[in-house]
């Protein structure tokens, strides 16, 4: 049965924040119906901004990092441990319910809205995740995913009270209550930040915002309807507060654009020529003026390096390209660099290229840069660009299509390749290989991953087609051991530069290594130079390894 609502004594409370007991009526200026809604929408408000903050610092760590899986499990998991602490550390404050979601809100909104700024400011400014600082930013992260699950866990004790406060109802009932408006709220969140936030705002000030609206929200609640729950220190207090923490995201949000090109150049250098976000991933081109290299960047990951693609594109695609060829197909290789070594042989009639990422194809089109140095491969009538997914492409494409694939994907342990390098979707490409066709991987560098490598060779074996491996050095092997990547310095990544490629042949049958001898010369590879990279790789088989698969990926 409901409780009329009886308002509290007279007299000042003795603290800053006035303990009305627990389930204590709150002396309010609306209506008990009126109240209990306008608490229901700060939790539906503050839902969607938790998850935000969860989903941006997963975002944020996949992007910066790599591996979205253990990002994304460790994000997620902390957060969730720091809920929990935060509930039990939230009983003390059950007497101070409504100061303390005050404090606990403007808190949440200086933290949650500055946390992408700050880990991005770290990875910008520090070299990356190399050197001394090389543990400090991951500490961050997960510092960082600690307290928002803090502050967040916090909160459900503490709006569970104001909610009895505000009118009693049975325990059971305001727990419905609450989780209802908890869990819509967090929907609300969770398809606002794919959808609205990071497309058109971006990670920098879609948190910023959600911060602002966050404390705009809680000072709003705890200011306008529970006022007369707290002393006048705790009321200026509390104004004070959130007025500095908005005028934070305020000041941060009007320099935010400014600070993104600064960190840009902080990790990529001062070269940087066109830096563009598409529907897929961060596309930064640096370079191809007054001499200097061009070099092109992909979700951070140095992807093209113009002093030593044409010895991968050539190692990628040569081979592959001794025997039929007339039609090729092409999946990854957006640039239009693996589509310029094919189109220099006799006999190609038609190249099909399949990359997700429709602004890499229009940059490598339009760019003057990106277009020199595949030779304007898309203007040649021979080839055709689509937008698709591999899988769903590969699905569609009658069996026997195609004498030659080449497959110029991510290193698999990204996980966004991981099943573009699995036995299910090696059997697709089996089954769209001519009888007689081959098949060019990309598999990541030998020397550094051998086990990553060999149970790519596996997983091609699994799916039918047995393959010979080899490898092509950096631009100087005797200094790739020793020498940092240039374009990998530039970019703040000082890990070690791969030791060169690792590339596999694959066929029904195994196939021999050879060149066409009827195509132009490359430039930088000879069959002595091949057959020296196959006597390399094969030095760091690793065997019994099992293939991956799309339900057990071992990448």
């Amino acid at each position: 049965m409901i409780e009329p609502h009886v308002p509290a004594p007279p007299g000042p409370p003795p603290s800053w924040g006035a303990p009305g007991g627990a389930g204590a009526p709150a002396p309010l200026p609306v209506r008990p119906g009126t109240g209990r809604f306008l608490v229901l929408a700060g939790v539906f408000v503050c839902a969607a901004c938790g998850l935000v903050y969860e989903l941006e610092l997963v975002a944020l760590a996949s992007y910066l990092i790599g591996d979205s899986v253990t990002q994304a499990s460790v994000v997620l998991s902390v957060m969730v441990f720091a809920m929990g602490l935060g509930s039990l550390a939230a009983k003390r404050l059950r007497r101070f319910a409504a100061a303390g979601f005050g404090a606990l809100e403007a808190g949440l909104a200086l933290v949650g809205g500055s946390s992408a700024m700050v880990l991005y400011a770290v990875f910008a400014w520090t070299g990356g995740w190399g050197g001394l600082w090389a543990d400090g930013p991951r500490v961050l992260l997960v510092g960082f995913s600690l307290t928002i699950g803090v502050l967040i866990g916090a909160e459900v004790p503490l709006l569970m009270e104001l909610i009895q406060r505000v009118r009693r109802q049975d325990p059971g009932g305001a727990v419905a209550d609450l989780f209802a408006a908890d869990y819509v709220g967090a929907l609300v969140g969770g398809l606002a930040f794919p959808f609205v936030l990071l497309p058109f705002l971006g990670q920098l000030t879609g948190a910023l915002l959600t911060g602002t609206v966050n404390a705009v929200v809680g000072a709003a609640l705890v200011l306008g309807l529970f006022r007369r729950d707290l002393t006048r220190r705790a009321r200026w207090l509390l104004l004070t507060a959130n007025v500095l923490v908005l005028a934070l995201l305020a000041t941060a949000t009007v320099l935010a654009d400014d600070f993104e090109r600064a960190a840009r150049h902080a990790v990529y250098g001062q070269n940087v020529r066109v830096a563009v976000r598409t529907d897929v991933q961060e596309v930064v081109l640096t370079g191809d003026a007054d001499g200097r290299p061009l070099d092109l960047f992909l979700d951070g990951r140095l992807r093209v390096s113009d002093s030593d693609e044409r010895r991968y594109h050539e190692a990628l695609v040569r081979p592959a390209m001794d025997g039929p060829h007339a039609r090729v197909l092409i999946l990854g290789g957006g640039d239009g660099l693996a589509a310029r070594e094919v189109l220099r042989h006799p006999g190609v009639r038609r190249v099909d290229v399949v990359e997700p990422d429709a602004g890499l194809v229009r940059l490598a089109r339009n760019d003057p840069g990106l277009s020199a140095l595949n030779e304007h491969a898309y203007g040649d009538p021979r080839l055709h660009a689509g937008t698709a997914d591999a899988f769903r492409r590969l699905r569609s494409t009658p069996s026997a299509a195609y004498d030659v694939v080449i497959s110029d994907l991510p290193d698999p342990d990204i996980t966004a390749s991981t099943k573009l390098y699995s036995q299910e979707f090696y059997g697709l490409l089996r089954r769209v290989l001519a009888p007689d066709g081959r098949l060019a991987v990309h598999a990541g560098p030998v020397a550094d991953r051998p086990r990553t490598f060999w149970t790519v060779d596996a997983t091609l074996r699994a799916a039918g087609l047995p393959a010979v491996a080899y490898r092509v050095g950096t631009r100087d092997a005797r200094d790739a051991d020793l020498a940092p990547d240039p374009g990998r310095a530039a970019a703040g990544l000082h890990a070690p530069a791969p030791r060169g490629w690792g590339f596999l042949l694959a066929a029904r049958a195994a196939p021999a290594l050879r060149l066409d001898p009827a195509a132009p010369r490359p430039r930088t590879l000879t069959p002595e130079s091949l057959a020296g990279g196959a006597r390399d790789a094969a030095r760091t088989r690793v065997p019994g390894l099992p293939p991956s698969t799309l339900v057990h990926p071992r990448y």
